[in-house]
C-alpha cells in the first residue's frame, strides 16, 4: 500500500498542495490553525518529508538546472592550538569532499563554528534556510562536540576516528595496518632497528594505532631489535637527540621532516647509513619518502556516505556506529636506500595492504 502524499493529504483536508507543501516547511504564509491542522494529519498519517525533494524543487525554480540534488555542509571547528601543519590535511579533506559532491549534483558550503567564530545554533538555523541536509564534519585536535547542532534534520559524518558527541558515521585512514606494512617493507630493505618519533596528544588522538602498530611490528619481526618509542609532548631536538644517541635507531618514522637534518647534525649520512620516513607526506616541505594517506580520497569517501544517507532520506543520530577506513600509499622518496634489485616492475606509488 502506497504512503501519505501530498496530493492524498490535500483531499483528505479539503486544502491545496500548495497549502499542504508549505505547512510542512513551517511556512508563515499558512494561517496557524490551519499548519496545525495539517502537521497533525501529516504526523497521524506517517508522512515523512524529503528535504532533498523540496531543495531540488526549488533550486530548480531558480536555476532550471536539472543537475542540482540538494547542499552540504562542510563544518570545522575554530582551535587555536591546532598545529599549522593540521591546515594542509583539512584543505585536501576538503577539496576531495566538494568535488564528490559536485560530480552527484551537490553544492557545498564551508563554516567555521567556535566561541570567536559562528556558534553552532546559528550554524543549526543557518542550514535549515538554505536547505542544507548533508553535513562533513572536518577533524578536531580537542574532543569534537557538535551537540548543540538539531541532528534530526541532517545526515552527517566525521572525517576522523571517533566522534561521541555525536555518534556519526566516521572515515579516515587505517594508520594501524598501513604503519604495520610499512615497518614489514622496511624490514625487507634491510632496516632492522627501526624508531618513531610521535608527538603525545597526536598518538593520543589516533587512540594509539601508530604507536600500537609499531610495538606490535616489533614483536613480530625475530631479527629486529626493539627501539622504544619517542613519544614527546613537544618533537624538539633537544628531546631526539639524546633518543638517537641513545638507542641508534637505522630508520626513523615521523610526522616531522626537519628530523632529517638532527639526525645529519649527529652524524647520519641519509640515506646510505641511516633512513628517514615520512608518516604524512602532506607535512613535508622536501622530497622524502612516506605515506599518502591521500586525505582528498577520505574526503570524497566522506561525501559518498552522506549522499547515500540523503537518498536513503536517513536524518539523525545514526543507531550503530560505523568506521570506515582506508590504506595510505607508499611513497619512494631519497631518503631511504634503493630496493634490492627484482625482476618485478617497480611503482612509485603503492598501496600498503596485505598480498591477495
Amino acid at each position: 500500500m502506497a504512503g501519505p502524499t501530498l496530493r492524498s493529504l490535500a483531499a483528505q483536508l479539503g486544502v491545496s498542495r500548495t497549502t499542504i507543501s508549505e505547512a510542512l516547511r513551517h511556512s508563515p504564509r499558512v494561517h496557524p490553525d490551519t499548519a496545525r491542522r495539517i502537521l497533525a494529519a501529516a504526523e497521524a498519517a506517517g508522512y515523512q518529508r524529503n528535504p532533498l525533494a523540496g531543495a531540488f524543487m526549488s533550486e530548480l525554480r531558480r536555476s532550471r538546472a536539472g543537475l542540482f540534488r540538494g547542499v552540504l555542509a562542510i563544518v570545522a571547528i575554530e582551535e587555536p592550538d591546532r598545529p599549522h601543519y593540521a591546515v594542509r590535511f583539512h584543505e585536501e579533506l576538503a577539496r576531495g569532499a566538494t568535488e564528490r559532491a559536485a560530480e552527484l549534483g551537490f553544492k557545498v558550503e564551508r563554516f567555521i563554528a567556535g566561541s570567536h567564530a559562528m556558534r553552532q545554533q546559528r550554524l543549526d538555523q543557518i542550514f535549515q534556510s538554505r536547505g542544507i541536509a548533508g553535513i562533513i564534519l572536518l577533524p578536531t585536535w580537542r574532543d569534537p562536540d557538535f551537540l548543540k547542532i538539531d541532528w534530526s534534520n541532517y545526515a552527517g559524518v566525521y572525517l576522523d576516528y571517533h566522534i561521541e558527541r555525536p555518534s556519526l558515521m566516521c572515515v579516515c585512514c587505517d594508520h594501524f595496518r598501513t604503519l604495520f606494512m610499512a615497518l614489514q617493507r622496511l624490514h625487507r630493505m634491510g632496516y632492522q632497528r627501526p624508531g618513531i618519533v610521535l608527538p603525545r596528544k597526536h598518538d593520543e588522538r589516533l587512540h594509539h594505532r601508530w604507536a600500537g602498530a609499531f610495538l606490535a611490528s616489533s614483536y613480530t619481526q625475530d631479527d629486529c631489535e626493539a627501539v622504544p618509542p619517542l613519544l614527546a609532548d613537544r618533537v624538539t631536538r633537544d628531546a631526539f637527540t639524546p633518543w638517537f644517541s641513545r638507542y641508534k635507531p637505522d630508520v626513523v618514522l615521523s610526522h616531522f621532516v626537519e628530523i632529517i637534518e638532527w639526525m645529519k647534525d649527529a652524524g647520519a649520512r641519509i640515506p646510505r647509513s641511516h633512513g628517514f620516513f615520512c608518516l604524512n607526506l602532506v607535512h613535508a616541505d622536501r622530497p622524502c619518502a612516506g605515506l599518502d594517506q591521500q586525505p582528498a580520497t577520505l574526503g570524497r569517501q566522506g561525501a559518498d556516505i552522506v549522499i547515500a544517507q540523503l537518498h536513503r532520506n536517513e536524518r539523525g543520530i545514526p543507531t550503530k556506529f560505523s568506521l570506515t577506513t582506508l590504506p595510505a600509499l607508499w611513497i619512494d622518496g631519497p631518503t631511504l636506500r634503493p630496493k634490492k634489485t627484482s625482476f618485478r616492475p617497480k611503482l612509485n606509488a603503492e598501496r600498503l595492504s596485505p598480498p591477495g
